[in-house]
Parts: C-alpha cells; sequence; structure tokens
C-alpha cells in the first residue's frame, strides 16, 4: 500500500512538471515577440525621427511621392505615404509646417 502511494506521488510530481512546462513556454514565448515588436518599432521610429527639422524635400527624396497630402485644419501639411508587406498595410504620416519643415510623424503597422 505504501509503495502504490508513493507512486501516485511521483505520478502526481511528473504531471504537474509536464504542465508547468507547457504554460511556461508560451507565456516565454509571447514574451519574446513581445520584444521583437517593440525593437522593430523602436527602430522604425528612430528612422522617421531623422526626418525631424528636415525639409519635405528630403523626405520626397527618401520616399517619393506621397500617396496623399493635404493641408490639416492647424494649416500644416500632412503628407501620407501607404505601403504593404506581407499583407498587411502601412502607413506613415508626416506633418510639417508652414515653411515645410518636418515637425512630426505618425508609424502604423509599419515594420
Amino acid at each position: 500500500m505504501l509503495l502504490l502511494s508513493c507512486y501516485h506521488l511521483k505520478v502526481k510530481k511528473l504531471q504537474i512538471i509536464v504542465l508547468s512546462i507547457f504554460l511556461v513556454f508560451p507565456i516565454l514565448g509571447c514574451q519574446t515577440v513581445k520584444e521583437k515588436t517593440n525593437a522593430i518599432v523602436e527602430k522604425e521610429n528612430k528612422k522617421l525621427a531623422e526626418y525631424i527639422g528636415k525639409s519635405v524635400n528630403n523626405l520626397k527624396i527618401d520616399l517619393g511621392k506621397p500617396d496623399e497630402d493635404f493641408k490639416n485644419s492647424d494649416g500644416n501639411y500632412v503628407f501620407i505615404y501607404r505601403t504593404k508587406k506581407y499583407g498587411i498595410s502601412c502607413e506613415r504620416r508626416f506633418e510639417a509646417n508652414s515653411n515645410l519643415i518636418v515637425i512630426g510623424f505618425i508609424s502604423k503597422g509599419c515594420f
């Protein structure tokens, strides 16, 4: 009887260990994906931030003609560039002041 009890305890411990492994790896995997995504976003923002304080001409030389441009309600110019990668839409919006100097940007879905 004691031998059977020890066997059940060992099986129970083994089940707990196996279950723990199956729960830990997906959590670690999600963390890795999040870290990679954050690194990609950081790299994108760093690249686009180089246009801040520069002429819109630099933007057009590097990125080409925008897909859309207009003057917003603040009197600033907005230049929109759209691309698609792996079926995922990417939109980069740049805002420039009345002197056509880039003052801000927003990037969505870009990597």
